[in-house]
């Protein structure tokens, strides 16, 4: 087992570095820096016709369970100033199992206010077609625990779910801190179960708020560092903490001058429900203006 977990960790670090170089490699332009989070949501909004794509990683060996590595495929278009939004696609490998396709998400994002206030609200919809062997982790809601983690891939991939999910996010920004909150309740579209709640908090700051009078890559102002706070608050029929996961960890970003952003969290449980550790990484790239790219290449 031990030899599997150390298998499945190596192939994972070495994916990811693999994507992150590609991502470098083709990198032209920077997109600006966003709070250091991997499950909450801030109300910065994508900018109105750039396209963000990212890789997001998950690393887990579950107690009793198989090591696995979920990926996920995010394509995040900027639509309108109050409007992004965003399409998942989302597989993982878990070891002694196999490799599987496990749904999409799309998701939309709105933002009714658009100055800036103390606290920032944005709404949230999101419709989920995935099946049961998802390990993508994007957020924990309900009475999901460490038992899902374990089910196997031949069995889950059998069952799928359709899902709506809404979310309230309230975010400020101050002297350089952001600090959101996001309450989420999700509905099964496909079968008679009840609605479910979760919720996440961040807070996050950049390093150095006013940039360096000379270029430099490790300046301090190209990282966010932060802390993730998130799990399930049951359903309609048991609202509350009973038979719930919660996670919670630090989180830090490094956005690459002219080039990707690079972040990396580890996310530790915090009752029995929960997994011990899961790592969470991501490589984010940012295509500004993304049909004027198109426009002037065609010149």
């Amino acid at each position: 087992m031990q030899l599997g977990r150390n298998c499945i960790r190596k192939r994972f670090m070495i994916r990811q570095a693999a994507l992150s170089l590609l991502l470098a490699l083709f990198a032209a332009k920077c997109g600006a820096q966003e709070p250091a989070y991997f499950v909450t949501y801030s109300h910065a909004m994508e900018e109105p016709g750039n396209l963000e794509i990212a890789i997001k990683g998950v690393q887990g060996s579950p107690k009793f369970g198989n090591p696995f590595v979920s990926e996920t495929l995010e394509l995040e278009y900027g639509a309108q100033a109050w409007w992004t939004t965003e399409l998942y696609l989302a597989g993982q490998h878990t070891s002694n199992d196999s490799t599987v396709f496990t749904g999409f998400r799309w998701e939309n994002r709105f933002r009714p206010l658009f100055r800036e206030h103390f606290i920032n609200p944005v709404l949230y919809v999101e419709y989920e077609n995935t099946n049961l062997a998802d390990r993508s982790l994007l957020e924990v809601v309900g009475h999901d625990s460490i038992a899902d983690m374990r089910v196997s891939n031949a069995a889950g991939r059998g069952e799928t779910e359709r899902e709506m999910e809404l979310k309230l996010i309230l975010s400020s920004n101050f002297r350089g801190w952001n600090v959101s909150e996001n309450f989420i309740t999700e509905k099964a579209l496909n079968e008679s179960e009840p609605w479910e709640f979760g919720y996440a908090l961040g807070v996050s700051r950049p390093l150095a708020l006013a940039a360096s009078s000379r270029p430099c890559v490790f300046c301090r102002e190209n990282f966010a560092v932060g802390a993730e706070l998130y799990g399930g608050l049951g359903d309609l029929d048991g609202f509350g903490l009973k038979a719930t996961s919660h996670y919670a960890g630090p989180t830090v970003a490094f956005d690459i001058p002219r080039g990707p952003t690079v972040s990396f969290s580890p996310n530790f449980g915090l009752n029995d429900n929960s997994a011990g550790v899961i790592y969470r990484f991501s490589v984010s790239y940012e295509v500004q203006q993304l049909f004027g790219c198109f426009h002037r290449s065609g010149k």
